[in-house]
């Protein structure tokens, strides 16, 4: 079963972790998971350009040491960046030991950030004990699902548009899987946010 947007059970019994802004206002915080991919990235910063939009992109460390221009690129637009492990390491299949090895791995490419998202949001309650000690822990309240195999962009678009609401933490993907289907979509996506009053924020 795909959850687009997380239940609010699921956000009340880990309230340490960001789930959504705090907001009465029409405000949305865009990200994008995976970052760098030098196939990508670029296009999604010239369309943030082109539409005003400022994102938060959490970095995989092993990608930056091999595109590190393009971190800087991410920076010098405006950007968020955060830390989402060296390896894009599962969670629920490492020790505690390890995956803090994996984080500060990360953190010694990424020194500046205290943002830190788990990748595919697993992440378990003793690993969130460890880790808050450090770092905001940025999940979202709505998943788009665009690097799904056999997701269609009209189910992209819906899954966003027909769930946002004020305060709204997005997750799109920065990676091979996401590019085509984001390339067909995303700007119509945040195109029409734009027109029905949102403004983005960063985290």
């Amino acid at each position: 079963m795909k959850i687009v947007k997380v239940p609010q059970l699921i956000q009340y019994l880990f309230p340490s972790i960001i789930w959504k802004g705090k907001t009465d206002e029409k405000i949305l915080h865009l990200t994008f998971d995976d970052s760098p991919t030098p196939e990508f990235t670029f296009w999604i910063l010239n369309l943030l350009e082109k539409l005003n939009i400022k994102a938060t992109f959490f970095c995989v460390g092993e990608s930056t040491e091999k595109y590190p221009k393009i971190i800087l690129s991410i920076l010098d637009k405006g950007h968020q960046i955060g830390n989402h492990t060296y390896s894009h390491k599962n969670g629920f299949f490492s020790s505690t030991k390890s995956y803090l090895h994996n984080i500060e791995r990360c953190k010694k490419i990424l020194p500046n950030t205290t943002l830190f998202r788990p990748p595919f949001g697993r992440i378990y309650p003793w690993q969130i004990s460890k880790i808050k000690e450090n770092y905001k822990i940025v999940m979202w309240d709505i998943v788009s699902y665009d690097f799904h195999k056999n997701i269609t962009e009209e189910k992209v678009k819906s899954n966003v548009l027909n769930n946002v609401e004020n305060g709204s933490i997005i997750v799109f993907h920065d990676n091979k899987k996401s590019k085509k289907i984001l390339k067909l979509c995303l700007e119509e996506i945040l195109q029409n946010l734009i027109k029905k009053g949102y403004r983005f924020k960063t985290i």
